[in-house]
Formats: C-alpha cells, structure tokens, sequence
C-alpha cells in the first residue's frame, strides 16, 4: 500500500464515531483512535499504545482473546467472532482478524456495531 492510500484507512478510523483499538498478535496495543483514547481516559487513554491488551481484561476474558487468535490462525476464511452484546450502549462487539496481502495473521481489532437509530436529521449541514 502507498502512504497516500494509508492516509484515507488512518482517516477513516480517526473519524469513526466508536472506539477502534488494534493490537499485534503479542496482544499489544498500536493504535488507538481518538474516540478510544478518550473512551479508556481514566485506564490511560493514549498511554495505553504499547502496552498489553490482556492487561486490562480479567482472566476469562483474556483466555477467550487467545481462543479467538488461535481460531483465526487455523484458517484464512476465520476473520469475525461475535464476542458479546453490550445492552448499556445497544451495541454488539465483535473480533476482527487483521491479515496482510498474503491472508497472513498479523493482529486483530474489536469493532463496535450500535443498534440505535441515527438521530441526526439526514443531511444536516
């Protein structure tokens, strides 16, 4: 990918209206956009970058994060797992595989799906 591509992909993710936090397959953190940053403010927030994810979920949770690495390494076809459905926000929760140009595992991310209605009048500008 040429850097003027991965600056529309980085501008997408700044721009997202939920958190998107991407962690290498050593479950470290490397990016965090900014609805994330201010969403784990009082764990870190930006400090966050370059620690380990699994420092910041209990041990259940950090057993099924390896569960759902391990199913994505058993195939390139395995790159979603529904992790739960947040009722607080109305959202589901999912894990994302991140692979490379050659279907190769690389990390992964959560994605955040919101079930509520836009309330924004369409196009309000």
């Amino acid at each position: 990918m040429n850097n003027d591509l991965a600056v529309y992909f980085e501008s997408i993710l700044e721009q997202d209206r939920a958190a998107v936090v991407v962690c290498n397959l050593e479950h470290e953190i490397i990016y965090m956009n900014p609805v994330a940053i201010e969403r784990y403010s009082k764990r870190g927030g930006r400090a966050l970058i370059g620690q380990s994810l699994l420092c910041c979920h209990n041990e259940q949770s950090n057993i099924m994060i390896k569960k759902v690495i391990e199913w994505f390494s058993k195939s390139e076809e395995n790159n979603l797992v529904y992790t739960y459905y947040n009722e607080k926000e109305n959202k589901d929760v999912y894990m994302i595989a991140l692979r490379d140009k050659n279907n190769k595992l690389i990390g992964y991310y959560e994605k955040h799906e919101y079930r509520n209605r836009e309330t924004m009048k369409m196009y309000d500008i």
